[in-house]
């Protein structure tokens, strides 16, 4: 047998920040360290209460369900009624995850998709919107406002607020959204995982009864603790919506054992339960991203007025090629993404994440000040 001489290509393509290898080294070579605003992961300790849940349901021997606890499904259900208003969520129809990104790329192909069909993503995506329609053959259409779409989109992916951009959709723009979807027999899948972190504007749920009118037929809601909880190392995200559509994510996801683990159920509860900590990492990340933005704006960056209302970044370009920028800041012992990870539309943009610690946002704000 002949022994491969490296690495094989992924059938779904190269990942992406694995491009940035060049960059992060660099960047690691400066005196006071690498400052990573990178890929945005938590960097602040797990709320006291859902670690103690954790230890509490450690003692767990048997398999846990993939429909998950009840007390699980309820406390999302009465999260989205207390913190969003949306109300009449039956706990029925409501799945956990393990994590959200899972569920991203795997919906096209859960949801019955294949190589006859299309999926609608946003101008400016999360790259795993792509990957979710290659791994069950479909191709991919960038939706631009009022541009027509090919027949063959079966499934439109919203994001709001957005990752990149932090963009706010309005209700009343949802609400002519998902007209358009139903007179056309399109799904709309909501990726909703920063609803909890609106800054300058407040970002509202696809299953609103302002945006859906009561009707939550062909939408389905994405939902995270990775960001608002801290738990993105626990794994844990949910999809509710249409009825039908929800138990039939449910009986296929049964097949294939996507089971959250129950301990992290019990955690879960606990960050559902319990609104206090969300408000203070809500706090933590607005410092951050205010002392951010006012050096990168020191620093000859821009940015639109309607980017960077909500979520968790920075959408900024200084007029040249995303890499240029990406390097140049490496230089800096800063990294950051480059905007065309998630789009042409990205080419002279980088995305900063506000996610580091205080005092790394300390050193790059002293770093750009020169």
């Amino acid at each position: 047998m002949t022994q491969a001489a490296g690495p094989l290509p992924g059938r779904l393509g190269d990942f992406v920040w694995d491009s940035l290898k060049t960059a992060r080294a660099r960047a690691g070579q400066h005196p006071d360290g690498i400052v990573d605003l990178s890929i945005g992961t938590p960097v602040d300790p797990v709320p006291t209460t859902v670690r103690s849940a954790l230890s509490a349901a450690s003692d767990w021997p048997g398999y846990p369900t993939v429909h998950g606890t009840a007390e699980l499904r309820q406390a999302y259900s009465q999260w989205l009624l207390r913190s969003h208003g949306v109300d009449d969520v039956d706990p029925e129809n409501v799945v956990p995850t393990p994590g959200s990104k899972e569920l991203v790329a795997s919906l096209p192909g859960q949801l019955g998709l294949g190589p006859d069909d299309m999926v609608g993503i946003p101008p400016l995506a999360y790259p795993t919107y792509e990957v979710g329609a290659r791994q069950c053959g479909a191709d991919i259409v960038r939706v631009a406002d009022g541009a027509a779409l090919p027949d063959r989109v079966r499934m439109i992916w919203l994001n709001s607020p957005s990752n990149p951009t932090g963009r706010v959709s309005s209700p009343e723009k949802l609400r002519k959204i998902v007209r358009w979807a139903r007179a056309n027999d399109v799904l709309l899948a909501s990726d909703e995982c920063y609803l909890d972190l609106g800054w300058d504007a407040h970002p509202v749920s696809i299953l609103h009864p302002d945006v859906c009118e009561g009707d939550y037929s062909g939408l389905l809601a994405v939902h995270s603790l990775s960001k608002r909880s801290n738990m993105a190392g626990y794994r844990i995200g949910f999809v509710t919506g249409d009825p039908t559509l929800v138990q039939q994510l449910l009986a296929d996801r049964k097949q294939l054992g996507a089971i959250v683990p129950g301990p992290i159920q019990a955690a879960a509860t606990a960050a559902l339960n319990d609104d206090s900590h969300v408000l203070v990492q809500r706090t933590r990340y607005g410092a951050r991203r205010d002392g951010l933005a006012e050096a990168f704006a020191g620093a000859g960056f821009r940015s639109s007025d309607d980017d960077g209302t909500a979520g968790l970044y920075l959408w900024l370009t200084r007029g040249e090629p995303a890499m240029d920028t990406v390097e140049a800041l490496a230089e800096q012992g800063i990294l950051v993404a480059p905007g065309t990870f998630y789009g042409p539309a990205g080419a002279r943009h980088i995305r900063v994440a506000v996610t580091a610690t205080d005092e790394r946002v300390k050193a790059a704000v002293q770093r750009l000040a020169g």
